[in-house]
């Protein structure tokens, strides 16, 4: 029995205690050439790529002219 967001015993008390809600487990593999790891390393490869744009316009050098002159 329930009542507004929290439970009664059998006795009739209210649970002083929210409701917890129920635990989901993702059990979809993280590893290997799964779906979830090719979405990552697409949106890596977005990153690195941009970034590297960023640093040809900041420099005015590509990456190995840029690596270069330090």
């Amino acid at each position: 029995m329930t009542g507004k967001g929290f439970k009664i015993n059998e006795l009739g008390e209210r649970n002083k205690f929210a409701i917890e809600p129920k635990v989901y487990v993702d059990q979809t593999p993280r590893v290997g050439f799964t779906q979830y790891a090719e979405k990552l390393n697409g949106r890596l490869a977005m990153i690195g790529f941009v970034s590297l744009i960023a640093v040809e316009g900041i420099t005015g050098h590509g990456l190995i002219g840029w690596l270069n002159s330090l």
